[in-house]
């Protein structure tokens, strides 16, 4: 009877031990070891043995991390409140960096993020952020890469996604883009009556210098007259027609 007890004691033990001592990492994960709480290295991908008890490990995900950045309330340079977002995409290139150089890197990543973001967009000006944001995102990308760097973190991008603006300053804009295509609308009418007097005068020029045009271009407004329903029609006598008749000018 004690026999049979011991003999499924130990093999309950002998199972726990081995459930403690081998993991399975997955191919996107890195386990790094602590031996007696030193750093030993880096295990994994797939099946490694660890003494329980004396080993400890941490997993890290090596994948590809999407942080949205909560909406920030900034001033920019030009003295307008509004408030920006973005979206943080990081991952992690060495996991004992990013265990033993800092706390949290989650945490101190996206901290970094936001106040980055509000210092950045604050020395911009509103045309400047609503215009050139890819130039603002690779400024913040920059900075918070190379602080990030001695935690083993890598910045892949930063983008802005969305800057809301107060009511006033939106209609101020809506009233400033109106009255640009307003300006933009007068310059091409402009642009059409001179390129349409230009050929006028280019036309008058070659009738008037072209024997017999006046009278086919006469003929050709009668022609176009005819298929309308006016009964009278008056016309200029060409000057050619005049030519014949001398006696009409005196």
């Amino acid at each position: 009877m004690y026999d049979w007890i011991s003999t499924i004691l130990a093999t309950l033990l002998v199972i726990l031990i081995l459930t403690s001592a081998i993991k399975i990492i997955p191919e996107y994960e890195r386990a790094v070891l602590f031996r007696l709480g030193r750093l030993t290295g880096i295990r994994g991908p797939g099946l490694i043995f660890i003494i329980p008890v004396i080993d400890r490990i941490f997993r890290i995900s090596m994948r590809v991390i999407v942080f949205d950045v909560p909406p920030q309330e900034v001033i920019t340079k030009d003295n307008v409140a509004c408030k920006v977002n973005a979206v943080l995409y990081y991952r992690v290139l060495s996991a004992d960096k990013s265990i033993v150089n800092v706390e949290n890197f989650h945490e101190a990543t996206n901290q970094l993020a936001q106040t980055t973001l509000r210092s950045v967009v604050g020395t911009a000006e509103l045309d400047e952020l609503l215009a050139q944001r890819d130039k603002l995102n690779q400024i913040i990308q920059q900075i918070v890469d190379e602080a990030t760097d001695p935690w083993g973190i890598k910045i892949v991008t930063v983008e802005i996604k969305d800057v809301v603006l107060p009511t006033e300053m939106t209609r101020a804009i809506a009233r400033q883009a109106e009255a640009e295509r307003s300006r933009r609308a007068a310059i091409i009418q402009a642009e059409g009556e001179r390129q349409a007097a230009e050929e006028l005068a280019r036309a008058s020029e070659i009738l008037t210098g072209t024997k017999g045009g006046l009278t086919l271009r006469m003929l050709r407004s009668l022609s176009e007259v005819a298929n309308s329903q006016n009964t009278t029609v008056l016309f200029p006598l060409p000057v050619e027609i005049r030519r014949l008749f001398p006696d009409l000018d005196k």
